[in-house]
């Protein structure tokens, strides 16, 4: 079995525990996600099979696209609902809709974002959760991560007797965002506590999260001998252009990893080559070498 599944995580289990139950259910251990969700995330978690595990790299640096609530007026140890409160301020009025906006628009482009405490980023060879658990503060590394896209969904709840106000949100960021920081930091440009009080991953490696499996449905499927839950990697990489080898230069070439000269395809793009319809290898232009080398071979030259 080789290909992705658009998984749809649920709010509970970590992505680790996903990769276990799926190689329990497809009984194969050739099985990796392509990028972290916290268990209070839920949504969609591509994961992959076989020889689609040589994708998860790239996979995992595409950007990522949620849906959440920040609420102000609170702010907490983690950084989302699962921390205790260690700040708040009580709300007097409602944060104006326009003067959210104007906060929005103002996280767009490059951001600088330090990891929370409660992360698996690794520091001096431990992760910042194994120092937050053990009441340590270690100094973390900064990290320049890119916004897409950040905008209000909906209207925004205030509530006058708790002081908070709940803003719904869409985001599409880059690799490594800590979208539980980004809370913090809408916060922070109005001079306010806040914390992410809801997170759903709605769009990951193309996959939208109208097109994801849970694990039971993906159990209930193989049970009867179903695989429409997997995506192949034809499938996935079909936005690569495409050209299909002879038999000249499959057996010369790409069979043994070796370079190929084509001529009608453009030099500025990945190639993906194909053997009878397959995708075999992802190849680059060498502008020194003036040839196509190989950059990822994808599956097994049988």
């Amino acid at each position: 079995m080789n290909g992705v599944i658009p998984l749809e995580k649920e709010i509970g289990m970590t992505s680790s525990d996903c990769v276990y139950k799926l190689r329990k259910i497809l009984h194969t251990k050739k099985i990796g996600h392509t990028g972290t969700l916290d268990p209070l995330v839920d949504g969609v978690l591509p994961i992959c099979v076989g020889q689609a595990t040589k994708l998860v790299n790239r996979l995992t640096g595409t950007p990522k696209e949620y849906e959440g609530e920040i609420t102000l007026g609170i702010s907490t140890g983690t950084e989302d609902r699962e921390g205790d409160v260690v700040a708040q301020t009580k709300l007097d009025n409602a944060i104006s809709d326009d003067k959210i906006k104007q906060v929005f628009a103002s996280m767009h482009g490059d951001l600088i974002q330090i990891p929370p405490m409660y992360s698996a980023v690794r520091v001096n060879g431990k992760k910042l959760y194994e120092y937050a658990r053990a009441g340590l503060e270690v100094e973390r590394p900064q990290r320049e991560i890119h916004i897409y896209d950040f905008h209000l969904i909906g209207t925004p709840e205030f509530d006058s007797e708790k002081g908070i106000q709940k803003i719904r949100f869409h985001v599409k960021c880059s690799k490594g965002t800590y979208v539980r920081t980004l809370a913090v930091q809408f916060g922070e440009a109005l001079d306010l506590p806040a914390f992410m009080s809801q997170l759903t991953r709605t769009k990951s490696a193309g996959f939208e999260l109208s097109e994801t499996f849970k694990l039971s449905e993906i159990e209930s499927m193989v049970k009867s001998k179903e695989n429409d839950f997997i995506r192949s990697i034809d499938t996935v990489l079909d936005y690569i252009p495409e050209h299909e080898l002879t038999e000249y230069e499959w057996e010369i070439g790409v069979l043994h990893g070796g370079f190929l000269d084509i001529d009608d395809a453009d030099k500025n793009q990945e190639l993906r080559v194909l053997k009878d319809g397959v995708s075999k290898a992802l190849y680059k232009y060498d502008l020194d070498r003036k040839t196509w080398v190989p950059e990822l071979m994808l599956l097994n030259n049988d």
